[in-house]
């Protein structure tokens, strides 16, 4: 008697056990890995994407596009990836990884050349990095970093580059580049035109770079494939090129690449 009561007792337990499992409800977080260059617009962003989307929550994961890359291809649960450059979303969609019908491209950047504001070195173009007083430049490495990709072709552009390469510290992404130059503890450094904005009290414009001296700066954003929530993952993307994600970004100094 005390064995069927006890059987019966278990079984009661795994009907209760499956029945809660069929009334739980599926996730709703989305993990973005995103060029650090989009922190601050993302940030408000995905602030902006959960209160529409009930109970939704982004986590993102900001970095080196090129880094970030190489921990898709290494298996991170991903769902959605934003580079700031081509060769990083091509080199994931060759090997299978994103869904190619999600690929879009949304905003364009500038490239710009700057200096802590505190800094008392004359700097007014590129051309100027090669002057003897200017020890350190920052920029960020161009295998990994795509603004230090665009920074070197800019710097060859000008015909600096063989000259200046001693010069360089090269930076794990771009916002490091910026803040080296707010800390003045290098002469000049290339970032974009966004991540310069976020520190316009703290550092200056010397230059802009020509569009013609550097490959396009366009942002590519698609799903990762094996998304565990692709539905949410999609309408994240939608919402960049909403109008109202949009807005956001334009306030953080990106142009729709649309």
């Amino acid at each position: 008697m005390l064995k069927k009561s006890f059987l019966w007792a278990v079984g009661c337990l795994m009907v209760l056990a499956a029945a809660g499992n069929a009334n739980a409800q599926p996730s709703k977080e989305i993990t973005v890995s995103a060029a650090i260059s989009l922190k601050n617009a993302f940030e408000e962003i995905g602030t902006l994407f959960e209160s529409r989307n009930t109970g939704a929550k982004v986590v993102f994961n900001f970095g080196a596009s090129g880094d970030l890359a190489r921990q898709i291809e290494g298996g991170a649960p991903v769902d959605v990836f934003a580079s700031a450059a081509q060769k990083d979303m091509d080199q994931i969609n060759t090997k299978g990884l994103i869904d190619g019908s999600t690929r879009l491209n949304f905003v364009k950047n500038t490239v710009v050349l700057i200096q802590s504001a505190s800094s008392t070195l004359e700097i007014k173009g590129f051309e100027d990095l090669l002057k003897p007083e200017i020890k350190m430049i920052s920029i960020g490495n161009p295998q990994t970093v795509p603004a230090g990709k665009y920074a070197q072709e800019v710097f060859t552009h000008f015909k600096v580059w063989e000259s200046i390469k001693n010069k360089l510290i090269l930076a794990e992404n771009v916002r490091q580049v910026l803040d080296y130059v707010v800390k003045n503890e290098v002469d000049a450094g290339v970032v974009y035109a966004t991540d310069a904005a976020v520190q316009s009290n703290k550092i200056k414009i010397v230059a802009t770079a020509p569009s013609e001296s550097h490959s396009p700066v366009v942002y590519p954003v698609a799903v990762v494939k094996g998304s565990k929530n692709e539905v949410l993952a999609k309408a994240f993307i939608t919402m960049l090129t909403a109008e109202e994600g949009m807005r956001i970004l334009k306030k953080y100094g990106f142009e729709s690449a649309r």
